[in-house]
């Protein structure tokens, strides 16, 4: 997710209904026994005030004495931490001026609740037999680990596409920029692709703490296939910043942001990620030669610190000139002794190599 405060609440409230917690083993069993419930995951003054008879108990969590308590009439209302049970058989009585799509009295209810309280609130139909999760102005149907995980072998599966693709492309890339024959839409399509992954990513994960601890074999999976993407997407930018239109007002963070604010349909159009970008907004601006700094193929070097990088970057201003540095260039440049400068050197040769023989063999 993208960071917005409703987003990082529903993951979190996600997190606390995951298969293999406390919490969920308790909706479970009231979805079994067919009773519905009503759950707040919070307590505060505003509750307090909106919140009618029923029984102050205060008393530890637990699944089973979740299950009974919903046995009576009323919600439940359970601390932020959901160590202890605080209230039962209690009448919620929202906002009624708190607008609503659902139709259900619980529903509504819940909904409004959570949109008045800022605490997520649970609540289980009896008759539809489903538990629904509601943050904010969000509402989420919390579904069985098998539909969970068949969304997200799905999804494991297109990132899968995506990747192998983000290979191609960025192997593509590293030999045109040692050949300097580098062009916007080569850039434009990495950053395309990188975006891509991280989305599709940034989905499995989620799913990943929907699924709780059925989800350890799925994160590992999701590890091996992002494995080396990094911060890619930062690099590439920075790398290629300086040939924008407007690079001066466009620092890297405002990149990554507009990159992430595209629909989809705009980002599979490069022209539209070009401009996104910073790059003018001419017919033929995907067929302009740019050139990098360096910052990407540097970050490659094993065991090369972040600030030498910068350095080296900031001494020789193109990746072209560090290309054709010798020795002596490299350990012109601050912190960069005679073993580092050796390691630079070798390490941009056997990328060179590498990425050539990749492009044409």
């Amino acid at each position: 997710m993208d960071g917005r405060p409703d987003d990082d609440l529903m993951l979190a409230a996600l997190a606390a209904v995951a298969p293999g917690t406390d919490l969920r083993d308790g909706l479970e069993r009231i979805l079994r026994g067919r009773t519905g419930a009503l759950i707040v995951l919070g307590n505060d003054k505003l509750v307090d005030q909106i919140a009618t008879g029923g029984f102050p108990i205060d008393i530890e969590f637990s699944a089973t004495r979740l299950r009974e308590l919903a046995k009576m009439d009323g919600a439940i209302v359970v601390n932020k931490d959901l160590s202890r049970i605080v209230k039962a058989a209690t009448q919620l009585l929202p906002d009624a001026s708190i607008e609503t799509s659902e139709s259900g009295t619980r529903h509504r209810t819940a909904e409004r609740v959570a949109k008045q309280t800022g605490y997520p609130v649970i609540s289980v139909s009896q008759s539809m037999q489903i538990i629904a999760l509601y943050v904010g102005g969000q509402r989420r149907v919390i579904e069985n680990s098998s539909a969970i995980l068949s969304h997200a072998n799905q999804a494991l599966a297109t990132l899968g596409r995506y990747k192998a693709r983000l290979d191609e492309v960025t192997g593509t890339l590293s030999a045109l920029e040692i050949e300097d024959l580098v062009t916007v839409r080569d850039v434009m399509a990495v950053l395309q692709r990188l975006e891509m992954v991280r989305r599709i990513s940034e989905e499995i994960e989620d799913y990943v703490v929907e699924l709780g601890t059925d989800g350890r074999l799925l994160s590992l999976q999701l590890e091996e296939l992002t494995q080396g993407v990094g911060n890619d997407r930062e690099l590439v930018i920075r790398d290629y910043l300086h040939e924008a239109a407007v690079a001066a007002d466009h620092p890297v963070q405002n990149g990554l942001a507009e990159l992430a604010g595209l629909t989809t349909p705009e980002l599979i159009d490069l022209q539209i990620v070009s401009r996104a970008l910073g790059f003018s907004a001419s017919a033929d601006v995907l067929d302009q030669a740019v050139s990098p700094i360096g910052f990407r193929l540097l970050s490659k070097i094993p065991r090369l610190p972040a600030t030498i990088v910068d350095r080296l970057v900031d001494h020789f201003g193109s990746l072209q000139r560090l290309l054709a540095a010798s020795l002596e260039d490299l350990m012109d440049v601050d912190g960069v002794g005679e073993s580092r400068a050796r390691a630079v050197r070798e390490g941009l040769s056997r990328l060179a190599e590498s990425s050539i023989l990749e492009r044409y063999v």
